[in-house]
This record gives C-alpha cells, structure tokens and sequence, in this order.
C-alpha cells in the first residue's frame, strides 16, 4: 500500500496532455474525476479531483515532440539537493526547482537511461490527498531497459530497498520497491527490465506509469474504450496481485487499471 509522506515516496502525478479539456473529459468519465482549473494564469493546470479529493493533476502539454505521458513525482525533503544528486548519479535535469519552500517545490529529471520522473519537496501543499482506493493513485511501475543500473540510481537517489519475485511462466523478474525504511507496509511500485524494442511507446527509453485502483477492471476497460481510450494489454487476472489492464488514453498516455485481490479476513 503506497504512502505519499516519506522520503521517496510517490506523492503527486500529473498527466502532460496536447488538450485538457478532452483529458478531462475521458478521465471523468473513466474514474467520476471532477476537474478544477486554476485558470487562465496557470496556462490551463488544474487538478482531478474524486469525492473532494486531489487524485492527479493535468496541464497542457507544451515541450516539443515530448508525447503525452503521467509524470510521476516523487517525495524529497530538498528538491534542490535532490537535483545535483541527480547530476551526480549521471541523470539529467530536465526542469530546475521550482516554486517556494513554504508552498513546495519541484523539478523534473531523466534517469541515466533515460526515463523520466519529478519530485516534489511538500509545503502547504502536501501533495496527493487520496490513494489506495478506486479512482486513484495505488501502485507506480517503472520498465526499463536495464534493471541493475535502475535499482543502483533510485536505491542511492531515494534510498529505496528493492525484493526480485520471478514472473509467472519464466517471464523474467520483478523488483518490488519500498521506502528507505523497507516496510513492507509500504510498498508502494516495482521496475522490470525488458528490451528497447518491447519499449514502443518511447521509442525504446524506459518510463514509468501509474496504476490506478479501480472497483470492477472490466467495467473501466469499456470505459476506455468507449471514451475513445484503446488497450494494450488484458484486462487479464495475475495470481495474487488481481485482474488488470494497461490502457492508452485518446492522446496515447498510457496507465494501468487494477482491481486488487481481496485480502484475507
């Protein structure tokens, strides 16, 4: 079960979209998400909201050539600190801190290999304001093309402690990742190496993408689709984790949908 207020932890996710209003749109209709603009002087930004609750944001998608992605932000005690660390690790800085101390600050980085992710130092605003449940944010996956050089770059960024789990059917593995404090309470993602080729979407460079809970898997892959969403995979059932789906938004983001098994009484 993920947690967004320790070091490390995911905390905030917004979608980089070519039209908000169609993104809002499409992800109303698949999760009941409410879109609360900040207006004109925010160039469009504005957050999703399920039952009064801050899930996500979205906001215009302006960087040339980029595609329409979740950006994924990550807890940081100093996003300053936490981009010459980047730098230092062999990573780049794609967007320097931004914002105040008291309000929060971010910044956006690329991992040596390439994939892409944020951080967001909290401050009055603590960031997401709901997880775990359906219609949010429950799990962060990142595919890569080198597990080994991933785990060493996040484990010395983050902290993060790492447990391989072999894949049905000798598909390979699958690293769990938990907090600098390894509890398993929180675990909150997993990485899987695969070859660049399997890597379409980026044209061969690893990324990451949120998993979102949803009530009945099934039911919300017709409304991907219906919503003029499309699937990459499933929705299929995987032993002991549930039935999920990896899904394409109109623009081309992609996301997971799982419905978690039932826990033991």
């Amino acid at each position: 079960m993920i947690t967004t207020d320790v070091s490390g932890s995911p905390c905030w996710l917004d979608l980089g979209a070519p039209d908000v209003a169609a993104a809002a749109g499409f992800y109303g209709s698949v999760f009941g998400w409410e879109f609360q603009s900040y207006g004109p002087d925010a160039g469009g930004y504005g957050v999703f909201r399920r039952d009064g609750k801050v899930v996500g944001a979205v906001g215009q998608l302006t960087e040339e050539g980029a595609r329409s992605a979740w950006m994924i932000y990550f807890h940081t005690p100093d996003a300053d600190a936490a981009a010459q660390t980047v730098e230092r690790l062999g990573g780049s800085v794609r967007v320097a801190p931004m914002g105040t101390a008291g309000e929060g600050r971010m910044a956006q980085f690329s991992d040596p290999l390439g994939g892409q992710f944020a951080v967001f130092q909290p401050g009055t605003n603590a960031g997401l304001e709901e997880v775990n449940v359906p219609g949010s944010l429950s799990w962060t996956e990142l595919y890569t093309t080198d597990a080994a050089a991933a785990k060493e770059f996040y484990g010395s960024l983050f902290g993060w402690e790492t447990q391989d789990i072999p894949l049905p059917g000798g598909g390979g593995t699958y690293s769990l990742i938990t907090p600098a404090d390894g509890d398993e309470e929180r675990m909150q993602g997993g990485l899987m190496e695969l070859p660049a080729e399997h890597l379409a979407l980026t044209g061969g460079r690893p990324y990451w993408h949120p998993v979102f809970a949803v009530a009945d898997c099934d039911a919300t892959v017709a409304s991907v689709t219906e919503g003029g969403g499309s699937l990459q995979m499933g929705p299929e059932d995987a032993e002991g984790v549930g039935r999920l789906a990896v899904c394409l938004d109109p623009a081309g983001a992609d996301f997971v949908v799982l419905k978690p098994v039932e826990a033991p009484v």
